[in-house]
């Protein structure tokens, strides 16, 4: 039987563990190629049925996947059209640059150029299709291509934003095959271009296009009408995506589809698109968009304007095809009059004060929630701003976490030293402790109750010990969100060998930390651990020697087994958060150490 000394202790170190078990399996953990080879079969499936249901380009209805490029003649209310003829190049996966260079060929362009932005968008279609990260590369190395965000038709998966209006087929409306011209060959900050196209019936249909200096686009569209007859016409913005691109597969981290709708939050994973079918849903204001893990492109309409949103997939070959869109109330347009709207596209970098500025500026509601900060967001986002207040001063992110791990213990400071005070006079208990497991070692019910009095009689409670481990699982949780969803600790470095706080401790045991050149295989990686997971597996075993150890030999053999446990379940865990709990631990010994100290227990 466990005596009630370390029952307790015992409990919380068990359920710490299991939570750090469950929450790396069960939510970090990639999906298995059982689960991708499931969904890629759903998705076939859903692609075939949806081929069976669909009518044939002649006889599709606008707004249907189905509908071949023609004009996006909508009947009011009705969705746009769904902006799917952007086929992906045969071949193009053999050679991405040639055939993205190929594709960019196929339209007259705009250049697009910015401190934060470089590419281009399309004349033909009028479509923001062309977008590289400036201030990004793929990899840690210097020479790594910049991030591609958007591609045009033609490469082999599109993905492009574009604004137009929808109405009565009656109408000729620009379509993905309408060529526009432009008042000038680049955009850029403080540079706005202007695209018009002519219908050739009396409608001139125009978008003014600005950039701000990081990955806000404002598009105002214009229709002027000097026909013979007034017309009724909806404007409308998307994102299109072309190909389930390739997601990281963790069940904490949203990739997909996503958008604040009446103020709620919706995301919608493609493989649940793909089953479960279209999403609409009518708002006033919002956004919404496709989202990576560091990445959004999303349409935001006017905030005041009642909208209706979608959600949608089609068959793309043997993959599949993805929008959000919007579709706001028709607009009157009457002869010799003008109809005006603005919109806006935010392709771009998820960086966390920049999403919070354009909600506080522009009134995007709960922008900030295109990160996935989780459940613990009311503790996940002051961490964050925390770190970049302390990274700003310090200049180095690791140098925040140490600085920060240093203000989470002063916060708690009271209750551990609470809990250091009860552990320290139950360490001083031990002899007495022996005493009482050799008179009553038979005994075991008969031990526990001199325990408690023995306890109750030296004012010490057994379970004040458990509450340091218990009180920093949430900030462990928390700090682990921001290290892993939030870009600005995306390829952080530290000092020494840790370049990317954000990935695992790079040097591993198998390779004798970096001298010996060897691909682990994958199978090997679990005991692969690096030098900061075993630092701090030593913090928690020298941390675990003041503690007051188990009388049962049965919980001291678990207890010793523990910081062996928690090194090889933090080794692949981000660099930046080992370095914050091997910390902490020393930090935890530092103010242990000294009330042992003072109250005159003896350090072993």
């Amino acid at each position: 039987m466990i005596g009630g000394d370390q029952k307790n202790l015992l409990l919380a170190i068990v359920i710490s563990v299991a939570i750090l078990l469950g929450y790396q399996f069960f939510f970090e953990k990639p999906r298995p190629a059982q689960q991708q080879s499931q969904q890629q079969s759903q998705q076939q499936a859903g692609q075939k049925e949806a081929q069976q249901q669909a009518p044939q380009p002649s006889q599709a209805s606008p707004g249907q996947p189905g509908a071949a490029p023609s004009t996006p003649a909508v009947p009011v209310g009705e969705a746009p059209q769904i902006g799917f003829d952007a086929p992906g190049a045969a071949g193009a996966a053999a050679d991405p640059q040639a055939a993205r260079a190929g594709a960019l060929k196929q339209s007259p362009r705009v250049a697009i150029k910015s401190p934060a932005l470089a590419g281009s968008l399309a004349l033909k279609g009028a479509r923001i299709d062309d977008l590289l990260l400036t201030r990004y590369r793929e990899t840690l190395a210097p020479s790594s291509p910049m991030v591609e965000l958007l591609h045009p038709a033609g490469t082999a998966q599109p993905y492009y934003a574009e604004f137009g209006w929808a109405g009565d087929k009656s109408v000729k409306l620009p379509d993905g095959n309408s060529v526009w011209t432009a008042d000038r060959d680049e955009l850029s900050p403080g540079n706005p271009v202007t695209l018009t196209w002519d219908n050739g019936a009396g409608l001139v249909f125009e978008q003014r296009i600005a950039l701000d200096n990081d990955y806000m686009f404002t598009v105002t569209q214009r229709v002027r009408n000097s026909g013979g007859a007034d017309v009724s016409l909806s404007p409308y913005g998307l994102v299109s995506r072309t190909g389930t691109p390739k997601t990281l597969g963790y069940y904490i981290l949203h990739e997909g589809l996503l958008g604040v709708i009446n103020n709620t939050l919706q995301e919608i994973h493609y493989s649940n698109l793909v089953e479960d079918g279209p999403t609409t849903m009518k708002t006033t204001g919002g956004w919404l968009g496709i989202t990576d893990k560091y990445w959004l492109t999303a349409v935001i309409p006017d905030q005041k304007s009642e909208v209706s949103t979608r959600f949608i997939s089609a068959p793309a070959g043997t993959d599949h095809k993805y929008q959000a869109d919007f579709l706001m109330d028709a607009r009157a347009v009457p002869k010799g009059g003008v109809a005006e709207v603005t919109s806006r596209l935010f392709a771009g970098a998820k960086q966390v004060p920049l999403l919070d500025a354009y909600e506080a500026n522009l009134g995007i509601p709960r922008f900030d929630l295109a990160v996935d900060f989780g459940w613990f967001y009311f503790l996940t986002k002051p961490i964050f701003y925390a770190l970049i207040w302390f990274e700003k001063y310090l200049g180095n992110v690791g140098l925040a976490i140490l600085a920060l791990t240093v203000v989470i213990k002063l916060l708690f400071f009271p209750l551990a030293n609470k809990s250091y005070k009860a552990m320290s006079k139950m360490k001083a208990l031990q002899p007495k402790m022996q005493g009482l497991k050799e008179r009553f070692g038979e005994d075991r019910q008969r031990m526990n109750q001199e325990l408690m009095a023995l306890y109750k009689k030296e004012g010490v409670n057994p379970a004040a010990g458990c509450l340091p481990m218990v009180v920093q699982i949430p900030v462990f949780f928390a700090l682990y969100k921001v290290l892993f969803v939030t870009i600005e600790m995306r390829h952080a470095p530290f000092y020494g060998w840790i370049h990317d706080l954000s990935a695992k401790d790079p040097l591993g045991l198998l390779t004798l930390f970096g001298l010996i050149d060897w691909n682990v295989p994958s199978m090997l990686h679990v005991v692969n651990i690096g030098i900061w997971p075993i630092i701090m597996g030593i913090t928690m075993f020298l941390q675990q020697k003041l503690n007051p150890q188990p009388t049962d030999p049965i919980q001291a053999k678990i207890f010793l087994f523990m910081p062996l446990m928690f090194t090889f379940i933090l080794a692949p865990f981000p660099a930046g958060l080992v370095i914050y709990w091997a910390w902490n631990n020393v930090l935890s010994m530092t103010q242990q150490w000294l009330i042992m100290k003072r109250m005159g227990v003896k350090v072993t």
